[in-house]
Formats: structure tokens, C-alpha cells, sequence
């Protein structure tokens, strides 16, 4: 009971840390090149979203 106790204390506090402090690990982990393109790629990598970026960015409003 204690050890899932302490366990559940622990796991709060991770994600209170982490919370607090979500900007600066972001900006930590776009700061270092190499993880930010394996970010950017493996977001890529998700259905549909290079797809809504490439229409975003170029807009085809083409009248025939």
C-alpha cells in the first residue's frame, strides 16, 4: 500500500514538473538541430498532416 502510494506521489510530481516547466523543455528539445528533424519528421510521417500544411501554405484557388 505504502509502495503504491509513494509510487502515485512520484509519478504526480514528475507531471507537475514537467508542466510547469513544458516551454523550456520544448525549447530545449527544438534548440538541438538534430532532434528537431527527427521531430519534424516523424510528425510529418502523421496521415493527413503534410497534406493540410502543403493546402495551407500553398492555397489552390485556381478558377478555370
Amino acid at each position: 500500500m505504502i509502495r503504491m502510494l509513494t509510487s502515485i506521489l512520484m509519478i504526480g510530481t514528475v507531471v507537475y514538473l514537467v508542466y510547469q516547466n513544458r516551454y523550456r523543455l520544448i525549447n530545449l528539445l527544438f534548440g538541438n538541430s538534430f532532434i528537431r528533424r527527427l521531430l519534424i519528421k516523424i510528425f510529418m510521417n502523421v496521415p493527413g498532416v503534410k497534406n493540410k500544411i502543403i493546402q495551407s501554405v500553398f492555397p489552390s484557388n485556381r478558377q478555370y
